[in-house]
């Protein structure tokens, strides 16, 4: 039986990614992915063999990495962050069933939610949600009608996908929503290519936001009423001082 590693990157450089997701990497002798991923790991991993598909090609690389590991090889299926959230877990294990002789095994990462509130200080210390702003798989009232819920029971969020070429408008969309049940100025911040190339960090205000540049490289921090900023850090206390 072939093993096939759901593997969770991380921000993709070396640092970020952990022991186990480094060890399975280095086991596999084929790397599936988003090209825009595998061109992270290709120098790390010189020697490996490649497959890529480029955006909306999930499903394609899923079976691709689950056929190569039932007939044998040691593979390796790869996302950014952690592959179960948001990630390639779920599809590859839906499909994993048509592939009973590949063993599959997922890897955990480190998820944008982490690292990015590591770069802000502690965003998310307490009760947090994280919604993704994307409505390519999930309708907008959907995306809304949480966004509302989560901001009415007063948690931290951190969104992701909060805009592109396409979606222009609904990081602004969300903060409409946001401002129906927490106030303009509530602390959030904004991460960017984290630990990558030009990665920078930002806190403002949620009336801010609202008109704030942002695209699918920004992970998007949103505070409760509880969040403070402390100097040029973003914290949500958990309560240990009261």
């Amino acid at each position: 039986m072939g093993k096939c590693y759901l593997v969770g990157i991380g921000p993709g450089d070396a640092a970020n990614m952990t022991g186990a997701a480094r060890a399975a990497l280095e086991e596999a002798e084929l790397i599936c992915g988003y090209t825009r991923y595998v061109d992270l790991l290709r120098p790390l991993f010189p020697e490996k063999r490649f497959y890529t598909t480029g955006m909306t090609g999930e499903l394609e690389r899923c079976r691709f990495c689950l056929e190569r590991a039932s007939e044998g090889l040691c593979c390796a299926l790869v996302c950014s962050g952690d592959a179960g959230v948001y990630g390639m877990a779920g599809p590859a294990l839906e499909l994993g069933a048509d592939y009973p002789g590949a063993e599959i095994i997922v890897i955990p990462g480190v998820t944008a939610a982490v690292s990015g509130a590591a770069l802000l200080g502690a965003p998310l210390g307490h009760d947090f949600c994280v919604i993704s702003l994307s409505d390519r798989l999930t309708d907008w009232a959907v995306i809304e009608k949480r966004l509302r819920l989560a901001a009415e029971g007063d948690f931290a969020l951190c969104l992701y996908n909060p805009a592109s070429r396409h979606r222009p408008d609904f990081l602004r969309r969300a903060c409409d929503v946001l401002l129906e049940h927490k106030a303009a100025e509530t602390v959030c911040g904004l991460a960017r290519n984290i630990a990558r190339e030009g990665e920078s960090v930002r806190i403002l205000s949620l009336k801010e936001l609202r008109d704030a540049q942002a695209d699918m490289f920004t992970t998007v921090f949103v505070g409760a009423s509880s969040t403070k900023k402390i100097g040029e850090r973003m914290v949500t206390p958990r309560g240990y001082r009261t």
